[in-house]
C-alpha cells in the first residue's frame, strides 16, 4: 500500500522512466494535486483537467481510495440526470514551511498539503545583516520553530524562505544577503535544514498570499504593490507569479521617475523610491521638523528616538497634519506611476501592501486620483483597488504555498 508522503518524498528522477507504473504513479500524483489545490470533485472534474479518459481515471482514483489517500464522499446534488459521485482527500498529513527573513523580524508558519494553517509564529528578536553569523541564526530559528511545531520532520516535505532584496528563484541566489558565488543561498539553507528549500523574494511570496489565499474572486490578472521602506511590485499574469528572464521582474521602485539629485539605495539617481518610499517619508519628516513645522511626532525627534513609517502612519491616523500631508505627497506621486502600470499590464486588480497601506484612505484616495488623471480611462474603469487584509504572515505564507506547488507540481 502506498502512503501520501510515498507520491511527493521522491523526485521523478528517482522514478523509473517507463513503464505503465510511470505513467500512472505521475498521474496520480496529479490527481492529488488537483485536489490539493482546488479542493473535492467529481471524476468528470478530473479528466477535464487532466485530459485522461474516465475508465483510467477512474481506476486511478479507486486506487487512491484503496490506499486511503482519496474518499469517496457519495452523491452529489445535481438539478437533473445521474448523479455523479465526489471525491476528496482523506488527509493532508504533508506540511510545508514558510518562512519570511525581514529586516528585523522573521516569521514562520507550517501548513499542510491542503493549504491549512497547522502552526505559526513571529519572531521580532532578529536583525537581517549580510554576515555568517546571522545566516547560522537563521538555520537556528527554522529548526527551534519546526521543533516547536511538534510535526515529525519526515513528513516536511519543503520549506519555502522569502527574503528582501533580488532572488532568482531558478538559481537559488539572494543577489543582496549570503550571496556566495559558488553556494546559492538556496543551497546552503537545504543543507543545513535537511529538506528541499525553494528561495523566493519577498514581496513575490506576499503577492502570491494575496492573489492565492485573499483574492475575493476568480482574478487572473494582478498587480501587488508593496509599499514599504522600499518600493516593489509582485505581478500574477494569467494565475501565475511573473518573474522575467533572471527573477528580477518587479523592480518598480527603481524606475527613474524625478528629476531630482537623492540617490537611491540601487546607486542611480532619481528613483521612484527616493520620494515615496518609507525611508524617503522618513527622511521628509525629519526635515520638515528641523524646519520647525508643527507635528506631533516632535517629542520623540527631539529626545533622540528613531522616527520610522509607522509611526507616521500612527500619527496620520491620530490626525496629525503633516504626517496626513506627507503620506498624500507620497500617494499621489505613486498613482501617476502606478498608471504607467495599468496601462501596460491591463490587470483586474491593484492590490496595496506594506507599512503605508495601514494608512487607508489618506493613502489610497490619492493614488487613485493620480491614477485616474493620468492612465487611459478604460484601464482605469477596468481595474479594482483595494488595501491588503493579511497580517505579516502572508510573505510567510506566500513562500508556503509556493514551494507547495513545486513540490506536488501544482
Amino acid at each position: 500500500m502506498t502512503s501520501l508522503i510515498d507520491y511527493f518524498n521522491v523526485t521523478e528522477s528517482d522514478m523509473p522512466q517507463k513503464g505503465v507504473s510511470y505513467k500512472n504513479n505521475l498521474i496520480k500524483r496529479s490527481i492529488i494535486a488537483y485536489m490539493a489545490v482546488k479542493g473535492e470533485c467529481t471524476l468528470a472534474d478530473l479528466m477535464r483537467e487532466l485530459h485522461i479518459s474516465i475508465p483510467t481515471i477512474t481506476k486511478l482514483v479507486q486506487d487512491l481510495v484503496d490506499d486511503g489517500i482519496v474518499t469517496d464522499q457519495g452523491k452529489v446534488e445535481t438539478s437533473g440526470g445521474r448523479r455523479p459521485n465526489i471525491y476528496g482527500l482523506a488527509n493532508a498529513e504533508v506540511y510545508f514551511a514558510g518562512v519570511n527573513v525581514g529586516r528585523d523580524s522573521m516569521n514562520y508558519i507550517l501548513i499542510d498539503l491542503q493549504n491549512r494553517v497547522v502552526f505559526e509564529r513571529n519572531d521580532s528578536d532578529f536583525e537581517l545583516t549580510d554576515r555568517p553569523q546571522c545566516l547560522d541564526r537563521i538555520c537556528a530559528n527554522i529548526d527551534a520553530f519546526l521543533a516547536e511545531s511538534g510535526v515529525d520532520r519526515s513528513r516536511l516535505l519543503g520549506i519555502g524562505v522569502g527574503i528582501t532584496g533580488r532572488v532568482n528563484p531558478e538559481t537559488g541566489r539572494s543577489f543582496k544577503y549570503f550571496a556566495s558565488p559558488d553556494h546559492p543561498l538556496r543551497d546552503l539553507l537545504s543543507e543545513r535544514l535537511g529538506v528541499c528549500v525553494l528561495l523566493e523574494n519577498d514581496t513575490r511570496a506576499r503577492c502570491y498570499a494575496e492573489y492565492t489565499v485573499a483574492r475575493p474572486h476568480d482574478e487572473q490578472n494582478v498587480l501587488y504593490l508593496h509599499l514599504g521602506r522600499g518600493v516593489a511590485v509582485g505581478i500574477v499574469i494569467d494565475g501565475k507569479i511573473y518573474y522575467g528572464k533572471s527573477g528580477f521582474a518587479g523592480e518598480f521602485g527603481h524606475i527613474p521617475f524625478f528629476d531630482n539629485e537623492l540617490i537611491c539605495s540601487c546607486g542611480k539617481k532619481g528613483c521612484l523610491e527616493t520620494e515615496v518610499s518609507g525611508i524617503a517619508i522618513e527622511n521628509r519628516m525629519r526635515s520638515k521638523i528641523e524646519q520647525g513645522v508643527n507635528t506631533i511626532l516632535r517629542e520623540q525627534y527631539d529626545s533622540g528616538r528613531t522616527i520610522h513609517i509607522d509611526d507616521i502612519v500612527a500619527a496620520a491616523l491620530n490626525d496629525d497634519n503633516l504626517s496626513i500631508e506627507l503620506i498624500e505627497e507620497a500617494g499621489e506621486k505613486v498613482g501617476k506611476a502606478v498608471a504607467i502600470l495599468i496601462n501596460i499590464f491591463n490587470p483586474e486588480t491593484v492590490i496595496l501592501g506594506g507599512n503605508l497601506a495601514a494608512a487607508g484612505d489618506y493613502l489610497m484616495l490619492p493614488l487613485k486620483s493620480a491614477t485616474n488623471k493620468y492612465s487611459l480611462n478604460l484601464v482605469y474603469k477596468d481595474t479594482d483597488f483595494r488595501l491588503s487584509t493579511m497580517n505579516d504572515q502572508a510573505n510567510a505564507w506566500g513562500a508556503a504555498m509556493l514551494v507547495r506547488n513545486k513540490v506536488i507540481g501544482a
